[in-house]
């Protein structure tokens, strides 16, 4: 089948990479290059990186929907268009270009978790499924007709950053059965039921901050699902310190306050919580390297100012 891909993040780049290999990429639509890193330089998004190894063309409009960039979807006579971590909402006369649609790759069981961050906050609710959708396109945010899901577990201990690379070769593996069945007629479109349907805005810097009163598991799921962006984070003394891996221990708090650090526990990092001690596996404070949640504990022996952590 002819395709158009639009896609930006790294997540969209093993679907781009299997449609290259099974069907026929006419056009890769992408973001532009942004500024990134401490010098601002111009970074190309991942999808441009990994279309100009693939040798296809690519461009890179501002904005999707002018009129020189429906010119040239139009001119790439797409039969599909398939859209994958984008960024721009695509109007009516983008998405009803080809005979086939225009098929999008979701990484949620919608309508579960319509939205910007369907990972990180399937993992913040403590879901211990998920899944990748695949559908067609409409005037709503991910609001269009099914046309397949498949899906797989959430470890307990897995974070954002690890769902992310599972979900986004489970997607490029569905999207390849979407295509074949809607090639095949063997797909019949369903659509969602407003009933089930849950929101995942997108996760700003400050979403991270803990707060020691919810449970250990509150706190465990919050950490993994802001890892990597935006980062769950604390404050000792007025230092912002960023929590990249936590554990649940079981362990009730007894004495140990919400926030304060367990100073007598020997080789772990334990804190108190509204229920339960959490232990902090790989902490980092600002502007240093992450360091193991033991190491950080010695330091704090050896010097005996504020021993609580606080939002």
């Amino acid at each position: 089948m002819r395709i158009v891909f639009i896609g930006t993040a790294l997540f969209a780049c093993p679907s781009l990479n299997e449609l290259a290999e099974t069907h026929e990429v006419a056009l890769v639509v992408t973001q532009p290059d942004r500024p990134a890193g401490r010098k601002h330089e111009l970074k190309p998004p991942a999808i441009k990186v990994a279309a100009k190894k693939l040798g296809l063309r690519v461009i890179q409009p501002v904005q999707i929907n002018s009129d020189d960039s429906i010119g040239a979807l139009r001119a790439a006579e797409p039969e599909a268009i398939v859209v994958v971590a984008y960024g721009q909402i695509l109007r009516r006369v983008v998405f009803s270009l080809p005979a086939q649609g225009t098929i999008n790759i979701h990484a949620s069981l919608l309508p579960r978790y319509r939205g910007a961050a369907p990972i990180p906050w399937a993992i913040i609710h403590g879901d211990d499924r998920t899944g990748i959708t695949t559908f067609l396109i409409d005037e709503g945010v991910d609001t269009g007709k099914i046309l397949l899901s498949e899906s797989l577990s959430i470890d307990s201990d897995e974070t954002a950053n690890d769902l992310h690379d599972r979900l986004a070769v489970l997607g490029s593996r569905v999207v390849l059965r979407t295509l074949s069945k809607i090639e095949s007629g063997d797909i019949n479109p369903i659509p969602q039921q407003e009933r089930d349907a849950s929101l995942a805005p997108k996760l700003l810097r400050d979403d991270g901050l803990l707060d020691w009163e919810r449970d250990a598991r509150d706190l465990h799921n919050k950490v993994r699902g802001m890892n990597p962006w935006p980062g769950a984070f604390t404050y000792l003394g007025g230092e912002r310190m960023k929590l990249h891996r936590t554990l649940l221990t079981g362990i009730k708090c007894g004495e140990v306050v919400p926030g304060e650090i367990a100073l007598r526990e020997t080789g772990r990092l334990l804190v108190g919580t509204g229920d339960e001690l959490l232990q902090v596996i790989e902490i980092q404070r600002e502007g240093r390297p992450r360091m193991h949640g033991g190491d950080f504990l010695n330091g704090l022996r050896n010097d005996q100012g504020v021993q609580l952590f606080c939002g």
